[in-house]
């Protein structure tokens, strides 16, 4: 049990000991979750703890969303909270507006269901919005200021705030791609804010593409194509996150395809997210992506350490909290794929540093980590990398120690090269010894090669990021 959680239960702190208790599973879940899932679900929740921890009362704004996270979220929610206190926990939602318990949960004895994130939107469409407003549905603290920025996102910001200033003209459509919590949602509302900041009449529209997609569903059965049409088409921005599930939706690309028409012609803006470049979609049409490609395609990459270190101090300003350098860099060093995995650390370490009472410190990130850490030392070494690498280019390990230098194999022992160096602890000559006691200039000669080819050629890039995925697991 954690003893300095439960001990605070007999104190006069006991209401914000309980608050505590639920931030850090809140906490947890916003790591384990999808963003779009999280902030759909877990992050509107209100928590009533009991003084002595015993119940933790979820207050549910209303009976579809209280429906959901019955059936998706309670019992990874009451393992969560009995995981971190140590004994069992009751938990209960019920709806705010009544707070009216509608139901006991106690942790299930079979492994709860796996949330898929596959439920209707939760997010009222622009329609539903109050008479004489205009949704934006833009998150305020997202913006241009509150980004942190590095080489890994310059040029896209770059691109993103031309667009801002001079919406409708260059750039038009921008496509941001990238793979998961590197910024990209972060980068689209800060243009739709610095926007609204300079022109606070325009009709700045943020939404996700699975909300587009229900909102052709629902035009289609209450024949509101319409209002459909005078929403969408009527917009002088249009900011739509991961494109990518339009997939295989037919009649959703059809409007959506309308829509990009009537905007680019009345020279609105549109700017669009994908986990990868257009040509990359799957089962998206092949006119609506040459309008994807048609203007502006910037990649957004995973930060590099210094930046990873910013983000990780300024993060932690955010929270009210200091993290001292040597921390920064330590979580720098240790976690490096995205934003998302930065932030949940950082989440951990903070949480941990509560209930313990103690300074944030190298130590207690490690303790805070070791699950990650571990993970981390058991998946990815230099021989991983190596086999992961010649399986990839169908080349056998044993060419990565030799001497042969064809480019069918000095090409992919240059890209293992780079990935060992940005994936593990090694130094450059530890690295050559590794590659058949090479020296360590033609380590760093590799690792720059493909560091500046993976700015510019979007399939070694893509190649890069499928590696980077299977090693990380």
């Amino acid at each position: 049990m954690n003893e300095g959680l439960h001990s605070s239960s007999h104190d006069s702190d006991g209401a914000s000991a309980g608050q505590g208790l639920w931030q850090a599973c809140a906490e947890q879940l916003a790591q384990d979750l999808p963003e779009q899932q999280f902030n759909t679900w877990i992050k509107p929740l209100v928590a009533q703890v009991a003084p002595d921890f015993s119940k933790v009362t979820l207050l549910v704004a209303n009976r579809f969303k209280l429906d959901w996270i019955r059936a998706q979220y309670a019992g990874r929610i009451s393992a969560l909270l009995e995981g971190l206190y140590g004994q069992p926990v009751t938990l209960e939602l019920a709806l705010a507006q009544r707070e009216s318990v509608v139901r006991t949960y106690v942790r299930p004895t079979a492994p709860d269901t796996p949330a898929t994130g596959d439920a209707p939107s939760a997010h009222p469409t622009a329609d539903e919005a109050p008479a004489g407003a205009f949704r934006t549905r833009l998150n305020p603290a997202l913006t241009f200021e509150t980004l942190v920025e590095g080489t890994a996102n310059r040029m896209a910001r770059s691109a993103a705030m031309h667009v801002a200033g001079s919406p409708g003209h260059l750039y038009n459509p921008l496509f941001i791609y990238g793979g998961v919590g590197l910024g990209k949602t972060h980068l689209v509302h800060a243009v739709g804010n610095k926007l609204l900041q300079d022109r606070p009449d325009a009709k700045v529209l943020y939404i996700h593409a699975e909300q587009f997609v229900s909102d052709v569903v629902k035009s289609y059965q209450r024949r509101t194509f319409d209002d459909f049409k005078e929403r969408y088409h009527s917009l002088d921005l249009l900011l739509i996150d991961d494109v990518q599930f339009f997939a295989n939706k037919d009649r959703t690309q059809e409007e959506f395809f309308n829509a990009f028409e009537a905007l680019l012609a009345k020279k609105s803006h549109i700017v669009m997210t994908s986990d990868t470049y257009p040509k990359g979609l799957a089962n998206i049409h092949e006119r609506l992506v040459s309008r994807f490609d048609s203007g502006l395609t910037v990649a957004i990459e995973p930060p590099e350490l210094e930046m990873r270190v910013a983000i990780l101090i300024n993060k932690a300003r955010a929270e009210g909290s200091e993290m001292p350098e040597e921390v920064a860099f330590f979580v720098a060093k240790n976690v490096r794929s995205n934003v998302r995995e930065l932030e949940g650390a950082l989440r951990k370490i903070l949480a941990y540093s509560r209930f313990n009472q103690k300074e944030v410190s190298i130590q207690l990130a490690r303790e805070a980590l070791r699950d990650l850490l571990s993970i981390q030392n058991r998946q990815i070494s230099v021989e991983n990398i190596q086999k992961t690498v010649a399986d990839y280019y169908k080349i056998k390990v044993a060419d990565m120690y030799s001497k042969k230098r064809p480019a069918s194999i000095a090409r992919p022992r240059q890209i293992a090269m780079y990935l060992a160096k940005e994936l593990t602890q090694k130094s450059l000559p530890e690295i050559g010894e590794l590659f058949g006691g090479r020296d360590h200039t033609t380590v760093l000669h590799a690792v720059r090669k493909i560091g500046a080819e993976r700015q510019q050629l979007t399939e070694l890039n893509q190649q890069l990021h499928v590696l980077e995925q299977t090693l990380k697991g």
